[in-house]
């Protein structure tokens, strides 16, 4: 305040330090001043929300404090207040709430999941969903603090994956707490329904994040395929045989959760069997326990059976089996039969010629005796057999078909005998 003469209007300061500092100079005097203070109140003491934490312990003009709700809860009202000036000490805003709101979304690796207005009873008619969701490559590992609802008419599911495609991995009512368990996957969703009657305390469930490690790679597959190459925790992997080979154990696999990483099942095998039903087109048949030598003592036997209006073509891809005393024979249709027409029978390492059966079914008997093993690969296929015509004549009418010069030479002429 300089070179005034009239009295300045009330002065208010914002901090509880003042300094004043008077200056005069080499000429000219006045009156002087004469001034009063006098030390302003500081604004009320904030309320400390429940479920909340306040930070800032003053509480004068200028001076900020800010609140910030326990995990599960969400602040309502403003996270900042100020203490404002002014004749009558007060905050900008009154100091926040912190409820347990009717769903939520959660990214954190940890967090809390809470009924609405707990501690206390939940209100009825309510729908609420809660989604956890983390960085793929994490699950998580759910506890239950506390547990208590309607029985049946009151529940919480949780599902794994989002609420609309998602499937469930449990549904919890009633008063008993549950047991802890995983969800393996990185979004995890969670529906809270109650009716319209009985309130109870309702649940607290706290949740942790966990890296989904992956189960061990089943590969190499000896004689197959896997499908898929995601082993992580949750993913399910499939296995098929090469042609010949049969698949033993499960064609699928799911990695389980837990602190050790291991298949629902044993990881299968495919091998060649001694014997077997095969109705494909085309197809192989291996030497039991191919590519490994056969056994002794074996007696195998394979049906082979086309669609009708097919015969079989097998070739022999490679024969090495013990002459004489271990051989393949294969017989006509239902064979076995000692009355039934053989194919062929075949022994040895030679190079053999490939065999045909204008039937649709064959079968195939492999023997070996006590001693020296070996192996084969037979390859057959389905092939359309050709049309054959024939004609049926009367007696009475054979002179004169023969006597017939037009009618041979239009069956010449078409080579049909």
């Amino acid at each position: 305040i300089k070179g005034r003469t009239t009295i300045p209007p009330l002065l208010n300061t914002t901090s509880n330090n003042l300094f004043l500092t008077f200056q005069t100079d080499m000429s000219v005097s006045g009156a002087g001043f004469h001034l009063e203070f006098t030390g302003l109140d500081s604004c009320p003491e904030p309320q400390t929300p429940s479920n909340g934490v306040k930070v800032g312990d003053r509480y004068f003009v200028g001076d900020v404090v800010s609140f910030h709700c326990e995990q599960g809860y969400t602040l309502k009202g403003s996270a900042y207040i100020t203490c404002m000036p002014g004749p009558v000490r007060r905050w900008n805003y009154p100091a926040p709430l912190c409820l347990a709101e009717c769903g939520g979304f959660l990214s954190d690796l940890n967090g809390v999941i809470l009924s609405p207005g707990f501690p206390g009873n939940y209100p009825s008619g309510l729908d609420c969903n809660w989604t956890v969701k983390l960085p793929v490559g994490f699950g998580i590992h759910l506890q239950f603090l506390n547990f208590s609802t309607e029985a049946v008419h009151d529940y919480l599911e949780v599902r794994s994956g989002t609420l609309d495609s998602g499937s469930v991995i449990d549904r919890f009512s009633g008063p008993v707490i549950p047991e802890s368990f995983f969800s393996t996957t990185h979004e995890t969703s969670f529906f809270f329904h109650s009716d319209y009657s009985q309130n109870k305390p309702g649940f607290h469930i706290t949740y942790e994040a966990y890296e989904l490690q992956r189960c061990p790679d089943p590969r190499p597959f000896r004689n197959g395929v896997v499908i898929a190459s995601d082993f992580g925790v949750g993913m399910t992997i499939s296995f098929q045989c090469l042609p010949g080979y049969t698949l033993l154990g499960e064609a699928s696999l799911t990695c389980l959760h837990g602190i050790s990483r291991n298949w629902n099942h044993p990881v299968p095998r495919c091998e060649a069997l001694c014997g077997g039903n095969i109705t494909a087109l085309n197809g192989t048949i291996y030497s039991p326990g191919h590519p490994a030598d056969y056994p002794n003592l074996k007696d195998c036997i394979w049906s082979i059976r086309v669609p009708p209006g097919n015969g079989i073509h097998i070739n022999f891809t490679v024969l090495n089996t013990e002459p004489i005393y271990d051989y393949i024979t294969i017989w006509y249709e239902d064979g076995l039969d000692q009355t039934s027409p053989q194919i062929g029978q075949f022994s040895g390492s030679l190079p053999q010629e490939a065999v045909s059966s204008t039937s649709n079914h064959i079968q195939l008997k492999f023997h070996s005796d006590f001693s020296t093993s070996g192996f084969f690969v037979l390859r057959y296929h389905g092939e359309p057999n050709r049309p054959q015509f024939s004609f049926l004549i009367h007696d009475s009418l054979l002179c004169q078909v023969l006597q017939s010069s037009k009618l041979i030479r239009i069956l010449k002429d078409n080579k049909i005998r």
